[in-house]
């Protein structure tokens, strides 16, 4: 009986012991696991517990035209961002900051109160002026911040305005370019890092600067000194005509490259807000339809000539004032007609029955 109860004690000792040899290695394993595989997923989830960003807005892409000269580019603001958990006195604080803003004090204590890691003052601290941010800084308010924003600025105003179009306060493109290609023009934003405790209060570490990318530059073919002379003259037509609307495109025939564009009625993109919708969002050389009229004269007469139907040198043609063509009857412009004159006339002249002629004559041959 002694012998085989010191037998069961000996068992039960090896198999203890085999447990615990078993949990120390699966222990070792789960150690080597963390360590060598897990480590940095582990480690950034850590940091992201106790690690805060402040904010710092990318440069948006410049517009430049054919010759390189801006017309689209970035000035540098400030504005206002507060980590609640930092401000000891949020009352007094709310206070003096919305005396220097002119804001509703209710509406800034209810920001800097917010159970947030970082809130944005938005809009009454967005973009804020050189004086108004010193007058914030002076405050010394440990949770208070002026963060690095940037602002779109169009250099030559009301210039060009519907086709840049323009952008809103967050500095995303909103109409013509600027959304059209928004997602190039836009950069990647950066921050300030920096370490907290649980409760949010800022720890002594060194802060971590992640810089910001700019946007790609976004290079046009319009030539700007030929659209200012195309805006001059639409500007001297409103005022010589009174009229409603203008609309003026210079394009290079031989790549259809556009050189100019611009309506009227326009707008400044840089003060967009203060006009109306019809007119901001309206590109009217692109949005208007219309009639060509006479215009388009010299492409079916140009037809007919590049196909040898018509010489407008020697050919001749009579216009009496109306012609019956199918049984439909077409006039001229001019009660009576031009008489007899050359297709080279009937393009001076406007011909309408000359050039409908050769229209006709033209399309009969496609038949």
């Amino acid at each position: 009986m002694i012998i085989l109860f010191y037998n069961g004690i000996h068992t039960r000792i090896r198999y203890v012991f085999l447990i615990v040899t078993i949990v120390l290695i699966i222990a070792i394993v789960r150690v080597f696991y963390i360590q060598v595989f897990a480590y940095e997923k582990l480690s950034a989830l850590a940091e992201s517990l106790w690690s805060r960003e402040l904010p710092i807005s990318a440069d948006r892409g410049e517009i430049v035209d054919r010759n390189g000269v801006v017309l689209a580019t970035n000035i540098t603001t400030t504005s206002l961002v507060v980590i609640p958990n930092q401000i000891e006195d949020k009352e007094d604080a709310a206070k003096k900051i919305s005396d220097i803003l002119g804001s509703d004090y209710e509406d800034m204590l209810a920001h800097l109160s917010k159970k947030t890691s970082i809130e944005r003052v938005h809009p009454e601290g967005r973009q804020l002026d050189y004086e108004t941010a010193e007058k914030i800084d002076a405050l010394k308010i440990d949770g208070v911040y002026l963060v690095k924003e940037s602002k779109r600025y169009y250099l030559y105003g009301d210039l060009l305005s519907h086709v840049l179009g323009y952008v809103g306060i967050d500095n995303q493109g909103l109409s013509g370019l600027e959304l059209y290609y928004d997602d190039y023009l836009t950069g990647e934003d950066g921050s300030i890092k920096y370490f907290s405790d649980g409760k949010g209060h800022k720890l002594e570490l060194a802060e971590i600067y992640e810089a910001p990318t700019s946007g790609i530059t976004l290079q046009l073919t319009i030539d700007i000194e030929l659209q200012q002379a195309v805006e001059n003259e639409l500007d001297n037509a409103m005022s010589k005509y009174d009229a409603d609307s203008a609309i003026a495109i210079a394009m290079d025939p031989d790549t259809g490259e556009i050189l100019a564009m611009a309506s009227r009625p326009n707008f400044d993109s840089n003060d967009y807000q203060n006009y109306s919708a019809e007119v901001i969002n309206r590109n009217l050389p692109i949005w208007m339809t219309f009639e060509p009229g006479s215009t388009f004269k010299i492409i079916t007469l140009s037809a007919a000539i590049e196909e040898g139907l018509v010489n407008i040198f020697e050919d001749r043609y009579t216009d009496s004032g109306a012609i019956t063509v199918d049984g439909a009857t077409l006039h001229c412009w001019k009660h009576g007609g031009h008489g007899d004159q050359s297709y080279l006339e009937v393009v001076e002249n406007s011909c309408n029955l000359g050039v409908d002629t050769a229209t006709y004559i033209n399309f009969k041959k496609v038949l």
